[in-house]
């Protein structure tokens, strides 16, 4: 069939990037089919040694489709879900209606004139070809084709090619000169369309893909109609059935133009093909995840264990060891349900906590039991009941073959510079030249190059000039083919693989390299800039190797397009042997801005400085360690986005305009390519304590740095000479190799034998090595090799960073990528979250297409039905998100209409796809919403309240919080580092009680946060005091009482309380954490202190002004203490707090190296709080690791002080509570705080009488006075005596007065007494004044009497059911906590220690001093001496604290030279005294003796010491 026939049929020969028919040549296809990769690659060997044969200019590929198959009565419900890569639909652009089937494969009939038979043989390639590939999709096998034999015998391919060129023809010119028409960018990532542009762009977007035309695969020639052709974009279509996005349509491509995708794909294949896997069915378990259990829970510790089976009726109870196994707990489980065990494997149940879809493994989730005093509530199933939906199948291991098709064309030349424009606006010398010996053409020649006779002569060679324009056409193809990564490529490659290969080590050329022109440049910068300049610089690592070079200044230049023309060698004075392999060229344009007209000089001298306006890094060598040689195209970087030298970024063809760079790198006859050396055979290795001990100082205060961000050039040069002394010291590895001063080929030995023969380090060390500074492929080898010992929770804790670490490998294929997705296949909770790190990823313009690649290599080796979940996870997704959106953007009075009916769209979401589960965790099943439960909140950002319906039937409602409009990336990072700090405290025995609650960004600006249970903010607490509730002392422990009654639970949920407060006080100090105000943080039921909303950290506060609104280090309040103290006045349970913030800081001290390492990871995220080194100097200096631990102690409890002593604090809260008055209803403030709940005349029964009986004394949980009332109700035997203080009666009285006017109120009795407001006399005249308070209240106005409020505050509490008319026991304020006072006097704590000729003593706290003589407390402060002292030279005293009876000091008394032998014979003298004011003369309160020389002082000496009672005695 002649190419000029046809009526629309055929493929478009260059479609697919943009251009229409009538700008191009017509072309036909013959569609092909290969049996093997390999083959095909011979095959095209073999065609293109044929030099009769016309070979085809531009293939391309038609993917691999697989379909969902949705029940025909749904279809019509459905949307297009976005894809799984971020965008719509991102990998599986290949969306088609199921009218376009895919049930067979035909091929067009006859050769097309010039054509050619390609022949296949076994013959084997070098490289050697990647291995025959299947299909992992269950598609229907192929029938047999027209004209070909039987489909069970392989027929050999037949390629036929046309190709043929074209004259000038009037027409087609005119056409050229025509409107494109508009095209569509498929894999836009932000959804939308890009109208009114030319599409040329590859298919693995980033860059953009063109608009494509597919033909049905059982097309022919013949009978294709328009109709059969449909244009595939993201536009949103109506989704009947749809593709499931498997991950390989990105690679098929790519891995035939790009070698180092194609070795990509090969690691892939073998991936996925050595999973030695026995029981598929176990691959779609969710574990649960495995912790280490702490030392101190073992035998001792029983727990009670409710196991509920099919088999058996009632639940089962029965209690065990926290060190039983999950498979013993299954025994006993078994032996109720068994007769007979002989028959029954263990191993074929498995235990599965009630609401969640995990499987216990371990005991992380007991461990959650025990914290919030849950049930332990397990379920046994046998294994063939769990779901299977998830696990791998043997199809999944398979490969993939993918199809091609070939493709010939016939060119216009008069289509050049659509040709161009399509292809990137790139208009290379060649074309250039090619056209000016073109005939004149006043559109595109310049007038004076029309006169020349020189130029006028060589254009009568016509034909000379075609075929040198076409050859520059492939050429600039080609070019683009392999610099997007297109879809098409030309036949015949114009580069060729050298078989001479020279090592660059012995290539003591310079580097050097031709800068050529700036392409595609936008024309604004015509009018606003001129002398336009580059700038060109190496570096290794961040590390500058030599000065930058520049080229000349240049102007616009215009032909076809406007460029920039240097054509200038750039070359360097470095030669190539001297190069690390890692090296990077950065190229940065620069610019200087055109005056506006009319202004003064001095603005035009400002405004002339260069302005950066675009870069771009590049690697020197390749994935193959070859130098870059060729002709090389780059799209530059705005200058607005950071410009990190460190690190690898791709060319940024992810902008549709992005300006394009070209340089021309030197080709020769043979490869340069970087060969490693081998380490050397010896590296020396001495003892750290051989060094002199200045040396050794010297180096111990750098390793003190932790960190190599903040090593001097003398700190690096003092590190590399010693080197050999420090491979004792693991963790300064990486302090060592940051201080190498060179990473050429010579140095590699020396550092490689280091590397080599250091000692093992641990994963969190390890870490350290993926960091932009070190680069160098074998030492981030060795770091992943030191990970690879991480179990799968380590690494779920540690994923966020290593992610962020892939952008640091210079290329695609490396250690770290291998070892996540080889971690990511055997883990389904590695694979669900790696997923979702890489899909934010893509969201990364920079590096979007390695993000892009890696989720298409997990999506590969993955199941399918893995990938169907993460499909409806993100459909879930995309639909609260705009649910979310819609709210939010709507009026306050129609977000609930809204809300309802977003709702209903997923309801039908769910009754379309039956569960899903939440991108919180795979262990979260849902399978529907519940609207009733569903709200919003009266925030800035009104994120979403959901309540989802569990699965499990035995489980509760799933409660989520949506947000859409805030990034969740920092409080999941925030999060993160509180997670593993509660792991460190747990692993060295010290449970801080803290509340980790899951949080997750499924995009920029949306994600989920977990609803925590039972828990309620310290706003909403403290208001129910009044607006001023926050400078009131008892609210929270109010609050507890209300909801712990019984005494014994109030002390646990105290305990809880100052466990989890202190942890808090250590954490968002550590971190920075700013913007904290009641509203934001936290209590749980059960005592259980937390923050969230983590919008501010690492000290960056919130400012009024030039005022911080953070003016304390931490949140630390008056009312928490009052909870800790168990009262006003400081107790001995105040100590306790105070050692457990120490403690906590000191364990999180000897962590630095960790969380300075995983902080400086994700410097490259984006998150504007955390994008530069002084953001990371804020952990480092809140952590102090230069500091000794007794001073860190020292330190943090000065923190405590100040943070307590705050008033800002307060003021803060206080403000807030102003502030969140708009959004609070008064219905809020209408419940009694000291109630837990709200009762009424129906549910209680009338009042008939009520009389106020007596009062009487109570201690706890204060000292005061409680009055016992009694309540009569009619048709009640009994009266009911409750008890309520006068606090709790002006309460009723103060919320009554905002439901009623005064007229119908009592007058409640005064508060203001003169005298002691709590003494017996002042209880005994209220209690007439209350009764006659009540008596009016019960019997004057009914709608009063009758309200909820009074019938609220005369029900009966439990804790008035406990008393039964009794009075409390009094108890001693210091609560159960206290140690009993052996002295009069009271005791010390102390903590005594001898080093280096320095006595050093810690003064701690001292508890149960005596009052003053005038009932007062004392301001006490410690003096010591060391005896004998005649002349009193050694005196040492600490501050004073006021008002207390329980301080605390944590200072630091030091005795220095003080010789061991000396030390035997001194005896510690210490006194404590009441510092008096005025003339008055210091009250002595205790005192000790303390005999050095029986104390064993060669370890540190911490306990308490009693006081003397020498009781008023003055000095």
């Amino acid at each position: 069939m002649s190419s000029t026939q046809g009526s629309g049929e055929h493929w478009k020969s260059l479609e697919s990037v943009g251009i229409s028919r009538k700008e191009l040549a017509m072309a036909e296809a013959l569609q092909m089919e290969y049996d093997a990769l390999s083959r095909l690659r011979h095959d095209k060997e073999e065609s293109r040694a044929k030099q009769n044969t016309d070979s085809s200019l531009i293939s391309w590929d038609e993917p691999v489709l697989d379909f969902y198959n949705k029940p025909a009565g749904r279809q019509k419900d459905l949307k297009l879900l976005r894809g799984l890569s971020g965008s719509d639909p991102t990998l599986n652009y290949n969306s088609l209606s199921p009218q376009e089937g895919l049930s067979n494969h035909s091929t067009s009939q006859g050769s097309q004139p010039g054509s050619g038979d390609i022949d296949s043989s076994s013959k084997k390639l070098s490289p050697p070809p990647l291995p025959p590939r299947v299909s992992i999709w269950d598609t229907p096998p192929l029938p047999p084709r027209k004209g070909s034999p039987s489909s069970s015998k392989i027929s050999q391919p037949n390629d036929v090619n046309t190709f043929s060129l074209s004259t000038y023809d009037a027409e087609m010119l005119r056409d050229t000169t025509r409107g494109w028409k508009e095209g569509r960018g498929p894999l836009d990532f932000g959804g939308k369309d890009t109208p009114g542009k030319p599409v040329a762009r590859s298919k693995t977007m980033p860059p953009q893909v063109p608009p494509r035309t597919y033909a049905s695969r059982y097309a022919h020639g013949k009978n294709t109609t328009p109709g059969k052709n449909r244009r595939i974009s993201a536009a949103p279509v109506d989704l009947r059935r749809r593709a499931v996005a498997n991950g390989h349509e990105l690679f098929e491509v790519s891995e035939e133009r790009d070698e180092e995708v194609a070795a990509f794909c090969h690691m892939l294949d073998v991936l996925r093909s050595g999973s030695d896997i026995q029981d598929y069915s176990l691959t779609g378990y969710v574990w649960s995840a495995v912790t280490a259990s702490p030392e101190h829970l073992g035998d001792e510790v029983n727990l009670k264990v409710t196991v509920l089976c099919d088999s058996i009726q009632e639940p089962l109870t029965f209690t065990c060891n926290c060190s039983s196994t999950v498979d013993l707990l299954i025994h006993q489980t078994l032996c109720y349900t068994h007769d007979e065990l002989r028959d029954v494997d263990v191993g074929n149940f498995v235990l599965k906590p009630c609401g969640l879809e995990e499987f216990l493994q371990n005991h992380e989730y007991i461990q959650y039991c025990r914290k919030f005093d849950i049930d332990i509530r397990l379920q046994l199933m046998e294994q063939k009941a769990v779901r299977s939906d998830l696990a791998r199948t043997v199809n999944d291991d398979q490969t993939w073959v993918p199809s091609w098709m070939w493709a010939k064309q016939e060119l216009v030349v008069q289509s050049v510079k659509a040709i161009c424009n399509a292809l990137a606006a790139v208009e290379t010398p060649e074309i250039t030249s090619a056209l000016n010996q073109l005939p004149p053409c006043p559109s595109r020649m310049q007038p004076k190059i029309q006169k020349d006779p020189t130029v006028l002569a060589v254009r009568e060679n016509r034909e000379k000039v075609v075929e040198a324009l076409t050859a520059a056409i492939l050429d600039l193809v080609e070019l683009y083919g392999s610099t997007f990564d297109a879809d098409f490529q030309t036949a015949v490659h114009g580069s060729r693989k050298h078989d001479l290969v020279q090592e660059a080590c012995q290539f003591s050329g310079p580097l050097a390299f031709t800068v050529y022109a700036t392409h595609r440049i936008p024309i604004t910068w015509a009018t606003s800039y001129e002398d336009f300049y580059l700038s060109c610089s190496l570096s290794h690592g961040g590390k500058e190797l030599c000065s930058p070079l520049y080229t000349r200044k240049a102007h616009f230049s215009k032909y076809l397009f406007h460029l920039i023309i240097w054509d200038q060698q750039i070359c360097f004075p470095v030669q190539v042997n001297r190069l690390p392999r890692e090296t990077l060229l950065c190229a940065t344009l620069y610019a200087l801005p055109i005056p506006l007209p009319g202004s003064s000089s001095e603005a035009n001298k400002q405004r002339r400085l260069p302005e950066a306006l675009g870069w771009v890094t590049t690697p020197l060598f390749n994935f193959r360690q070859v130098l870059t040689c060729g002709r090389k195209l780059l799209g530059l970087w705005p200058a607005t986005q950071e410009n990190p030298s460190a690190r690898w970024s791709a060319p940024n063809f992810h902008q549709p305009d992005s300006v394009i760079l070209q340089i021309d790198f030197p080709t020769s006859a043979f490869d340069i390519k970087f060969t490693s050396p081998p380490g050397d055979k010896f590296s020396p290795r001495y003892v750290f304590g051989s060094l002199r001990e200045e040396d050794q100082r010297v180096l111990k205060n750098i390793m003190q740095k932790e960190s190599l961000y903040w090593l001097t050039d003398a700190d690096k040069k003092r590190l590399w000479e010693k080197r050999y002394y420090c491979h004792l010291e693991v963790s300064s590895l990486p302090l060592v190799l940051a201080s190498a001063p060179s990473w050429e080929w010579a140095c590699l030995p020396d550092i490689y034998a280091l590397l080599k023969q250091w000692t093992h380090m641990n994963h969190q060390d390890a870490l350290g090595l993926l960091h932009a500074t070190f680069p160098d492929q074998e030492v981030r080898r060795m770091a992943v090799q030191w990970i690879g010992s991480l179990s799968d929770a380590e690494l779920l804790d540690y994923l966020p960073q290593l992610v962020q670490a892939l952008k640091y490998e210079c290329y695609l294929d490396s250690p770290l990528v291998r070892f996540l997705l080889k971690r990511a296949v055997s883990d389904l909770r590695v694979t669900h979250y790696f997923f979702w790190l890489l899909k934010d990823g893509l969201k990364d313009s920079q590096f979007s297409i390695r993000y892009q690649y890696l989720l298409a290599a997990l999506l590969c080796c993955c199941g399918k039905g893995l990938r169907e979940e993460f499909n409806r996870q993100c459909w879930l997704v995309n639909t609260l998100a705009k649910l979310a959106q819609q709210v939010r953007e709507a009026a306050p009075s129609a977000r609930q209409g809204i809300l309802r009916t977003g709702l209903e769209e997923v309801r039908q979401f769910f009754a379309l796809i039956g569960s899903c589960r939440l991108p919180l965790s795979p262990s979260l099943l849902v399978k529907g919403i519940v609207p009733r439960d569903c709200s919003y909140f009266n925030s800035n950002a009104v994120p979403l309240k959901l309540s989802f319906q569990n699965v499990d039937p035995l489980g509760e409602n799933i409660r989520v919080i949506f947000k859409c409009g805030d990034d969740l990336r920092q409080d999941m990072l925030t999060l993160q580092m509180i997670r593993i700090m509660s792991k460190i405290w747990v692993q060295e025995g010290l449970d801080m009680r803290m509340v980790i609650f899951r949080c997750f960004a499924t995009g920029r600006g949306r994600g989920m946060v977990e609803m925590i249970p039972n828990a309620e903010t310290l706003r909403k607490i403290q208001v129910e005091h009044g607006v001023t509730g926050s400078f009131k002392d008892r609210p929270l422990a109010d609050w507890l009482q209300k909801h712990n009654p019984g005494e014994d639970e109030y002390e646990k949920a105290v305990e809880n309380f100052i466990y989890s407060c202190a942890g808090c006080c250590v954490a968002t100090y550590v971190l920075g954490i700013c913007d904290r105000h009641n509203d934001n943080i936290m209590l749980k039921t059960t005592g259980h202190m937390f923050h969230i909303d983590f919008g501010r950290f690492l000290g960056h506060a919130q400012m009024f002004g030039n005022i911080k609104r953070d003016r304390a280090p931490f949140v630390f309040t008056s009312d928490m203490a009052y909870v800790i103290n168990g009262g006003d006045k400081p107790s001995s349970r105040f100590h306790d707090f105070v050692d457990l913030c120490c403690q906590a800081y000191n364990l999180i001290r000897k962590h630095t190296h960790l969380f300075l390492n995983l902080l400086g990871l994700m410097l490259s995220c984006g998150i504007p709080e955390l994008s530069d080194l002084e953001d990371l100097k804020y952990v480092y200096d809140a952590l102090r690791p230069q500091d000794t631990e007794a001073n860190a102690t020292t330190y943090f409890t000065r923190l405590i002080e100040s943070s307590l002593g705050s008033v800002a604090t307060k003021l803060n809260f206080f403000i807030h509570n102003l502030a969140q008055m708009k959004f609070t209803g008064s219905d809020d403030r209408l419940t009694l705080s000291f109630a837990p709940r709200t009762h009424t005349l129906k549910s209680s029964g009338r009042i008939s009488d009520v009389f106020l009986c007596r009062h009487e004394k109570i201690f706890h949980p204060n000292k005061g006075y409680v009055y016992v009332v009694k309540v009569m109700r009619e048709n009640a035997h009994e009266a009911t005596y409750i008890q309520r203080t006068f606090e709790e009666f002006q309460e009723l009285h103060n919320k009554l007065r905002l439901l009623f006017p005064s007229s119908q109120l009592p007058s409640f009795p005064s508060r203001f007494v003169i005298g002691r407001s709590r003494g017996e006399a002042v209880a005994e005249r209220r209690r007439e004044e209350l009764n006659r308070y009540i008596r009016h209240l019960t019997h004057d106005a009914p709608e009063v009497a009758e309200c909820d409020l009074v019938y609220t505050f005369f029900h009966p509490l439990p804790r008035d059911e406990k008393a039964a008319g009794a009075s409390p026991a009094p108890k001693s304020s210091d609560g159960s906590w206290a140690r009993p006072v052996g002295k009069v006097g009271g005791e010390v704590k102390l903590s005594i220690s001898y080093k280096n000729n320095k006595l050093f003593i810690m003064v701690m706290h001292i508890r149960g001093l005596q009052l003053l003589q005038d009932g007062n407390d004392p301001d006490p402060y410690v003096k010591i001496y060391l005896l004998p002292d005649p002349q009193k030279t050694t005196k040492k005293k600490t501050k004073v604290a006021r008002k207390t009876c329980n301080p605390t000091y944590n200072e630091m008394l030091v005795y220095d030279g003080i010789p061991k032998g000396d030390l035997q014979q001194r005896e510690l003298q210490l006194s404590v005294l009441s510092d008096e004011q005025g003339f008055w003369e210091n009250v002595l309160l205790g005192e000790v003796h303390i005999r050095l020389r029986e104390l064993d002082l060669a370890q540190e000496k911490t306990g308490w010491f009693a006081l003397g009672s020498r009781s008023h005695e003055t000095l």
